[in-house]
């Protein structure tokens, strides 16, 4: 049995409701779909606190499970309009797990700036959380810890999200209690703003109960020692996701210069924003090559990045930091990102938008590409909150038509991810499909071989992983750990029958991702979405791409007659 919160911060009531068998397992990116169409949500605007903000907890959360204590946030997205689920590591969905709890919903919002707490028995209180307002999340964090112990977790809403900036995400505690793993995308910090919440601090507790823990116990043993023996998880262990940045630039791929570029340098030995070279300089400053971004991690792709002196600097420096903030805004040096990326943390913004959006500004003649310094001024403003520094936290798009630029890399209005659609062209097609708005982690299949496959062939190979993605999405499982999610349906299926009572077959993991799709797209369609709105930005068409020459050549129109018959087979 779990518990689910709707917690009303208009007159502070709590309803619970409790979950059992598959209520549980139907959690995540499926059960916020679920509930916003059922809402009819796509009918509320995004920054009304009508709009319900939902934190969703997978069915193995609060256990030493490897890679299954993500959590899942969704509303319907101030950036994009559309439905948005908004996807984070750390120790918060543990915490939500420990205390039995399946989750909560935030209704309405409070008179004032509100610290909730929610302790290992289940209740709920509010306190003041004015103290902690215009604070840096480090600030907040330290704070929370001071006054509460060790043995909670938090999600905070940065000063961004409290002047309803988009680029706002909620940030959560990492395993040392960083307020460094967040859910992102979408503007949902500015609805956490929106609702004046502060903070909501819980408990980490003990293990919950299960049908038949010591099966369950199994399972972990069991899904441990498959992943142990997965060479690409060995190599995310060594090299972090920076080490795709390696492979992006190598093939053209990577976001240089607000993507007019697709390599930074050829030569392999002189390109310092991949793996190999910031594992080798971090080894050297003492920093940690391997670092688990929630409890129970055996992939340990994270990392904590030490500047010359052996300081630590941030952590983690990833993969999507280094090419949006990095590269794409023309740095090649990853002390540079990891001081833009510890800025950026501290405020609880998205770096993916905050790259997207530097670049449309340098590419507005605002800056020079490479300027470090123009970019740490520009999120001086955001943290300030001036007339300039709130135009830039409304993201990419806002930025690009106040400038009257053309060149904005966005889809549905959210900033694209590290990944050139014309050369990376299946990561591209589900950037385009998903209902989420351009999100590489929706369908992200770098390495395919696209040469001389059709339109058809990708949208194919773009639902297959869109539909597994969903799946891990909904069970609160990391998509690294897919090369053993995906190709062991038994194990997962036993593994939650064992864990929940239930009787469900390796058959309902495709219907269950799949049947999350298409609420997604259900939602987006009543929210007045229409084909158009799939549609790379015309740039992506009409430019050659250096070193490859290539353009995009996959048109929203026939990508979605791709996919309908797909879906109608």
């Amino acid at each position: 049995m779990r518990t689910y919160l709707t917690i009303d911060l208009r007159n502070r009531s709590v309803a619970r409701e409790e979950l059992h068998g598959e209520a549980i397992v139907r959690a995540g990116r499926h059960f916020i779909a679920k509930t916003l169409n059922e809402r009819r949500a796509f009918e509320i605007d995004p920054m009304s606190p009508d709009n319900p903000l939902i934190f969703s907890a997978g069915p193995f959360a609060g256990t030493n499970f490897s890679n299954a204590n993500r959590l899942s946030v969704g509303c319907r997205s101030p950036l994009t309009g559309g439905i948005k689920e908004a996807n984070s590591g750390g120790t918060f969905a543990f915490a939500l797990g420990q205390c039995e709890l399946a989750g909560f919903t935030l209704e309405g919002a409070c008179d004032d700036w509100t610290l909730i707490r929610i302790t290992k028995e289940r209740e709920v209180s509010f306190e003041d959380g004015r103290e902690f307002l215009g604070l840096g999340n480090n600030e907040v964090a330290s704070r929370l810890f001071e006054r509460y112990g060790r043995k909670i977790s938090y999600a905070i809403c940065g000063p961004v999200g409290e002047y309803l900036g988009l680029v706002a995400g909620i940030a959560f505690a990492d395993t040392d209690g960083r307020p460094s793993r967040l859910a992102a995308r979408g503007g949902v910090g500015a609805v956490m703003g929106v609702k004046r919440v502060k903070v909501v601090v819980i408990d980490q507790h003990k293990m919950p109960t299960f049908h038949d823990r010591k099966k369950v116990m199994g399972a972990v043993r069991e899904y441990g020692v498959k992943l142990g023996k997965e060479a690409a998880i060995d190599s995310f262990k060594k090299f972090g996701t920076a080490a795709v940045g390696d492979f992006t630039n190598h093939v053209g791929g990577l976001p240089v210069r607000n993507f007019t570029a697709g390599q930074l340098t050829p030569d392999k030995a002189a390109f310092k924003l991949g793996g190999t070279h910031i594992r080798e300089r971090n080894l050297a400053r003492g920093g940690q090559t391997a670092h688990p971004c929630m409890p129970g991690c055996m992939i340990e792709c994270s990392n904590v990045y030490a500047d010359e002196n052996g300081k630590e600097m941030v952590s983690p420096l990833e993969y999507e930091t280094l090419g949006l903030v990095g590269s794409n805004c023309g740095l090649d040096d990853p002390d540079d990102v990891a001081a833009l990326n510890a800025v950026i943390n501290d405020l609880g913004c998205d770096t993916i938008e905050i790259g997207a959006m530097l670049g449309v500004l340098m590419d507005a003649g605002q800056g020079e590409f490479g300027d470090k310094g123009f970019m740490m001024a520009a999120l001086a403003d955001i943290r300030a909150g001036n007339e300039r520094g709130r135009l830039l936290a409304q993201g990419a798009a806002a930025v690009g038509e106040h400038y009257g630029i053309s060149r904005v890399p966005v889809i549905k209005r959210q900033g694209i991810s590290a990944y050139d659609p014309r050369v990376i062209e299946v990561t591209g097609i589900s950037m385009m499909l998903t209902a989420q708005g351009a999100d590489h982690t929706a369908g992200n299949l770098p390495g395919f071989d696209c040469k001389d496959k059709t339109t058809a062939q990708l949208v194919e190979a773009s639902l297959g992983v869109q539909v597994n993605v969903a799946v891990a999405d909904s069970l609160g499982l990391c998509i690294f750990g897919r090369s053993v999610t995906d190709t062991n349906p038994d194990l997962i299926v036993t593994a939650l029958n064992d864990a929940h009572g239930t009787s469900l077959t390796p058959a309902f993991l495709k219907a269950f991702g799949r049947e999350t799709l298409e609420l997604e797209w259900a939602f987006n369609k009543a929210a007045g979405f229409g084909e158009s709105d799939d549609e790379l930005p015309m740039f992506f068409y009409r430019e050659p791409l250096a070193p490859s020459g290539k353009t995009a050549r996959h048109h929203a129109d026939e990508v979605n007659r791709s996919l309908r018959e797909l879906l109608d087979r």
